[in-house]
Order: structure tokens, then C-alpha cells, then sequence
């Protein structure tokens, strides 16, 4: 946790980095949720800039997060933008020029991952150690003493503030700080029903429009709703310390998320409630508060903000893309015309090992405040992975199909495995081959169309193609202009080659499934069967 090299004379901003895991744009109080009460997110935003169109990198945390540190588009990134690949030395983040600049650098919880990192000497070209920075995650619920204050043992046992207070009270004297804190909520590992033992209600629950409304969804969606509140419980315990501290004038805060919500149709997905999350970013000595930003800003804008920020001229980084929204900061405007950006892009590969040999889904994605146009480069690939998987127990069988067991009961690891294991998932699929409700599995898992266009501000939930629609022509035809424009300038192989698969060669260094290759039949639309008839 030592400091690196000399900082520039006079007091340099403290910045309490606060990112989540898998929580979509309008899960917060502030946002107007009546399940989800954020009270430490909704302080930043009512004091500092709230954005209402930050567009992640990816619908997936690892190409994401790649993008946030790095200023660069995943696909610039190689291996370094894949998700469960390796990092590669090259792919400098800023985390590290800030660190040389003099900042006493550390984070708890969950950093950029899932990346492969050095293992040993073999690994030459990877990086040594996490992508934003040393860890400080050693105080732990239940362990030696500490008492276990969890509302479930399935939220992960780091105690963030705790260690954001250990990580503090060792810094240098004098030394500004960066702390990245990464919660691991509100990823999947959900106790069903563990909202029960809460004052939460299923009356209270607003349930997006590519789910079904119904008792299932709606636990899921307060079990998310839980995990949002623990993440933000820290966050305002880490407040409330800086301010005893006499340190929180002094540190810019920046609250936001990696992704969009575990659900079908959302995570994993370049529709809104896969890109689209909270930002909100407080330091009043310098931001003039109470502000609404319209316009949307990028994941790839953070790098040189907080290399502006914190005075720091990179050494070793690569060409970043993203611009620096220091002056938007600054500026008393708000509403729509402050940033420079008039569009966002985001874009994603693999997510899960959910396809024949390791293949992923790639899409690239164009957001302006009102519209998004998403482009499936692979429209013939299944967007949320294969219905069915190779038996991992005899290679000569396939489980069955949709990941339906002899009872009727999903089996979620089984099939379109783009989509985390969850009741929700159980549901959309059961409630397909048992009873023929069919519209709301075929919107997260039905094949696609090459491009769509949604009106997000008329249509939300992103159901709505407008692709191909007259009336909408000349607007598709701009967002097509300026996205592949974006793509040819840097250089996605997707768009300018010469090996426009190399996504797909990429190691995976998490755990793989085995698919069967894509038969005629699997290019048809979802069959129209019957439980009985698989």
C-alpha cells in the first residue's frame, strides 16, 4: 500500500470511488424506485452532479470495468477486454498513474475481474495484481470475533467499511487518496426470500416491462433490492467517517455501477437495463450540486477525468478515447447540451462460456439521449447462449433441452447460460414449456434481428424495434453513420479486420461448459413444443 513518487505542491482531492455490481439506472431512491431505498447514493446525487444516461461499457462487469480504468473501448483492449481472459502489462490503468503521482492507493471487494493476472514468472506479458490496485479485504464477517451482521450469509463476508477504515487510518501523513471500493452486490448469489425477513413488500415492487408481474418476480426483485441496500449501507457508513474525519469536503465521491440488473433481458444485454447505470459524483468545494446532467457520458470518460482531477499526465498509458468531463463538473449547467458527448458506445463479446467452442455474442451499441441503436453482429447466434449443453458426465448426450429436468423444473446451468441462475430465469422457462407463455422468454432468449433501434425515453424496456421502420429511417441511419464510424476510428475487429473473430480465440479462465455445433435446426425461432414433446 506504499505510495509512489512525488505529488504536485497544494492539496490534491481525496476520491472515494464506490462502484456496484450488476445494478441498473433506476434502482436507486433518488431514480424514484419506491422497493430500493438508497440513502447514501441519494446524499451524493442531491448534493453533487446526478447523471441520468451513464452508459457503461459493457452489459458485463469485466469488459466494463476494462473500459472504465483503461479510457478505451473493450474491444480496444484485446484479452485485456474479455471477460475471464488475461490482462495484459501494455494495458495500463489509470489506478497506476495516479499511485505514481504520490496517492496512497487500496480497494476492498471486487476490483476488474474476472480477469486471469500473473500467476507466476511464465505469465511474462500479464499484469501483476488487480487493475485497480492493491486489496485491503481482510476483515470479514465472522472471522476472528468480528460479528456476523449480514441480512444473509449469501452477501459476500468482506466488511467494506471496515476495511476502508483499516486502509485509512495507515495512510501517510499528508497523502490524498484513492479508494476504490467494489461491492460484490448485487451480483447473483441471492437467498431467495431473504427479503421475508425485511420490512420490504411485494406491493411495493415496480417490475420492468420484459418481465412478468407476478409473486416470483417480484421476491427476486426485493432479493436484488436487498443486496443494493447492504452496498449502500457501506457506502453511507464510509461517508459518515470521512465527514467525523474532517475528510469529506476534501474527496470527490463517485457512486455508480458496472452493469446493469441479473435478470433476463437486462445484464448481458446492450438494452438499457443492461448499459444503462446510476452516476452520481459529489465534491462541493469545486461542483456546484443539485444538478441533473442529460446527456450521456461514458465509462471510457472516467480515466481522464480523474487523471485531470488529480493532476496527474500519464506516463504509461495507453491512447485513451474517452474525454475528460472535468469542466462539466465544474460548470453551474445542467439538463442537456453540458457534456461534449452527444452519443455513448458500449458493446459486448462473451459473457458465460454459453455457446460452442467458448463462442460469445457480439453486439456494439450507440445511445443518444433519447435513442439507442444496437447492432448483433452474429444474428444467427442464440443472444443468451444455446439451449442445450453437452452432458459433462458422457460427451455422446445432450442434456435436455431449454436445461428442463425429468420433473418439469429448470435446471438454470443447463441452458442459455448468458443469464444468471436465478428464480426469475427458472420461471420465464417453466412457465414456457409447461403452460406455452411464451413472449417473455422469447424477448430475453429469442433470436434477433441485426440491428434494432428503440425510442428509450417512449420506450423504456427497450420492446419496441424501430429498425427498418420509415418513419425512423433517417434516425437509424445516423446512429448506423456514427457508430461505425466510431468502430473503423478505433479499430474494432469486428468492423476493420483482418481477423474478425479473434474475440472468440481468446483463452477463457473461468470454468467452461461444452456445447454441440449449430445445427439448421437451431437457426430456426424457438420451437414451439410442448414439455411433452422434449
Amino acid at each position: 500500500m506504499e505510495t509512489l513518487g512525488a505529488r504536485e505542491e497544494g492539496k490534491c482531492p481525496n476520491i472515494l470511488f464506490a462502484i456496484s455490481d450488476d445494478q441498473s439506472y433506476d434502482h436507486t431512491s433518488f431514480a424514484g424506485s419506491t422497493f430500493v431505498n438508497t440513502p447514501a447514493f441519494d446524499r451524493i446525487a442531491e448534493e453533487g452532479v446526478y447523471f441520468t444516461n451513464c452508459i457503461a461499457g459493457s452489459p458485463g462487469c469485466a469488459p466494463s470495468r476494462s473500459a472504465l480504468v483503461t479510457g478505451r473501448h473493450h474491444w480496444q483492449n484485446e484479452q485485456s477486454g474479455q471477460h475471464a481472459s488475461a490482462w495484459l502489462k501494455k494495458h495500463v490503468p489509470f489506478i497506476d498513474e495516479i499511485r505514481r503521482n504520490g496517492y496512497y492507493v487500496g480497494r476492498t471487494g471486487k476490483g476488474v475481474g474476472p480477469f486471469q493476472y500473473a500467476r507466476d514468472e511464465s505469465d511474462s506479458q500479464w499484469r501483476e495484481g488487480n487493475a485497480a490496485g492493491p486489496e485491503l479485504s481482510d476483515i470479514r464477517y465472522g472471522k476472528e470475533g468480528h460479528e456476523d451482521r449480514r441480512p444473509t450469509t449469501r452477501i459476500g463476508p468482506s466488511d467494506y467499511f471496515s476495511n476502508f477504515e483499516n486502509f485509512l487510518e495507515n495512510r501517510p501523513d499528508g497523502a490524498p487518496f484513492f479508494f476504490w471500493y467494489g461491492g460484490t452486490e448485487p451480483h447473483r448469489r441471492y437467498e431467495k426470500g431473504s427479503w421475508k425477513r425485511s420490512d420490504k413488500r411485494l406491493t411495493d415492487v415496480q417490475v420492468p416491462g420484459f418481465l412478468p408481474d407476478n409473486d416470483v418476480i417480484r421476491g427476486d426483485l426485493l432479493d436484488y433490492a436487498l443486496e443494493i441496500e447492504w452496498f449502500d449501507l457501506h457506502l453511507m457508513r464510509m461517508l459518515r467517517y470521512l465527514e467525523e474525519k474532517g475528510e469529506l469536503e476534501n474527496t470527490i465521491v463517485i457512486v455508480t455501477a458496472d452493469n446493469g440488473m441479473p435478470f433476463p433481458r437486462a445484464k448481458a444485454n446492450c438494452f438499457d437495463y443492461g448499459v444503462r447505470v446510476p452516476l452520481a459524483i459529489r465534491f462541493p468545494k469545486a461542483f456546484p450540486g443539485a444538478r441533473v446532467i442529460d446527456d450521456p457520458v461514458r465509462f471510457i470518460d472516467f480515466a481522464p477525468t480523474l487523471l485531470e482531477l488529480t493532476r496527474t499526465k500519464p506516463e504509461e498509458m495507453l491512447a485513451m478515447r474517452g474525454k475528460s468531463i472535468a469542466a462539466a463538473l465544474s460548470s453551474k449547467k445542467s439538463g442537456s447540451g453540458v457534456l461534449r458527448n452527444q452519443y455513448a458506445f458500449s458493446g459486448r463479446e462473451r459473457h458465460s462460456s454459453s455457446r460452442h467452442d467458448n463462442w460469445g455474442y457480439p453486439q456494439r451499441a450507440i445511445r443518444s439521449e433519447r435513442y439507442l441503436l444496437v447492432w448483433n453482429a452474429k444474428p444467427e447466434r442464440w443472444p443468451a447462449g444455446a439451449p442445450q449443453c453437452v452432458d459433462p458426465e458422457d460427451s455422446r448426450k445432450l442434456l435436455p433441452l431449454y436445461g428442463m429436468n425429468e420433473t418439469g423444473e429448470h435446471v438454470s446451468e443447463w441452458a442459455f447460460t448468458d443469464i444468471d441462475a436465478s428464480p426469475s430465469k427458472s420461471h420465464l422457462v417453466e412457465e414456457y414449456v409447461n403452460k406455452g407463455a411464451r413472449h417473455f422468454l422469447d424477448l430475453a432468449v429469442g433470436k434477433r434481428p441485426q440491428f434494432e433501434l428503440y425510442d428509450v425515453q417512449a420506450d423504456p424496456y427497450c420492446l419496441r424495434n424501430l429498425a427498418g421502420n420509415e418513419s425512423h429511417a433517417k434516425q437509424e441511419a445516423k446512429l448506423k453513420k456514427a457508430l461505425f464510424a466510431e468502430l473503423k476510428q478505433t479499430n474494432d475487429p469486428r468492423v476493420v479486420g483482418p481477423d474478425k473473430e479473434v474475440f472468440d480465440s481468446y483463452l477463457r479462465y473461468s470454468p467452461m461448459r461444452e456445447f454441440p455445433a449449430p445445427s439448421e435446426a437451431e437457426m430456426d425461432e424457438l420451437p414451439k413444443k410442448s414439455n411433452a414433446a422434449l
